[in-house]
């Protein structure tokens, strides 16, 4: 009976020591696993802080490169510009060829992000600097073609852009323009607002960069005066209303001229709409119109 006992209390000590070391040992793996967690995520806090800073320093050199609005002269410019994340793809710009000629153009890169951000700025710095070579920047259709072939989608991570380029001639009231993929400006005439016509203006283009063989147009129309001229990107148009369905670009087109016969501002009015469209605050795709008011 006395070995028994002893077997059985040596035993049950034995037993308890092994559970008690595993315990302990898993107590001891626990305690490193969470330390490593805290280690990396501190490690990972701070990355995500640098990469924001970066984002932000990128962003806010985005809106730097854009033009002030002109708010006198027989040209006025305005616009509205909000990106849907930190950097988008959208970008817009106009400057003055010569005493008689002023370019206006707005660019949609394919994507979000650092990437479509850096070939937005890149596009963007050709057409102000005008350094596309063998290449007439008062001819909207050359230019696409030029800009074609500067910037192959193979070349720049299989991302494309579209763009609307126009040239208005101060002299002759004449407006040259070309689009490559991109939805067509708006022309209000200069007609009592409520009578207005409006055209669209679109070439048949491909977008730039998706085809290096691709050919591109140019076409004219004349500008009366106290006209209005709209350039934007797909993402003022193309949100999700509350039920589910789509804003139709007619839809837009005749909400821009109904809230033109208000007062205030017709981009500002025009961006809280759209957020009441899709009842948010913040929008899907980058928000970004440009308005040229001709007198």
């Amino acid at each position: 009976p006395l070995y028994i006992s002893f077997l059985y209390y040596g035993n049950y000590f034995l037993v308890s020591f092994v559970f008690a070391a595993f315990g302990y040992l898993f107590y001891i793996a626990i305690i490193s696993a969470e330390e490593k967690l805290e280690t990396a995520h501190h490690r990972t806090n701070t990355v995500l802080k640098q990469l924001n800073g970066e984002l932000s320093e990128a962003a806010d050199y985005v809106r730097k490169i854009l033009p002030l609005p002109v708010k006198e002269g027989s040209i006025r410019t305005n616009w509205r510009f909000v990106p849907s994340t930190s950097l988008g793809g959208d970008v817009f710009g106009y400057h003055r060829i010569d005493d008689d000629n002023l370019a206006a153009y707005l660019i949609d890169v394919s994507g979000h992000g650092v990437g479509a951000a850096l070939l937005s700025i890149s596009v963007i710095n050709v057409l102000r600097s005008q350094s596309l070579r063998n290449t007439d920047f008062k001819d909207p259709g050359q230019v696409l073609q030029s800009l074609n072939k500067a910037f192959p989608s193979d070349s720049n991570k299989d991302m494309f852009f579209t763009i609307w380029y126009g040239v208005y001639n101060q002299n002759s009231r004449e407006l040259s323009f070309s689009s490559g993929g991109h939805p067509p400006a708006i022309l209000f005439d200069g007609k009592p607002q409520s009578d207005s016509n409006i055209k669209l203006l679109r070439t048949p283009n491909y977008v730039i960069g998706g085809m290096p063989e691709a050919t591109y147009t140019t076409k004219r129309c004349s500008v009366g005066e106290r006209s209005a001229l709209y350039i934007f990107s797909d993402g003022v148009y193309e949100v999700e209303k509350t039920d589910g369905s789509m804003w139709r670009f007619n839809e837009f087109t005749d909400y821009l001229q109904q809230v033109r016969t208000e007062t205030g501002s017709v981009l500002d009015s025009l961006y809280e709409h759209v957020k009441e469209l899709g009842n948010s605050n913040t929008l899907e795709d980058d928000f970004t119109i440009l308005e040229v008011a001709f007198t």
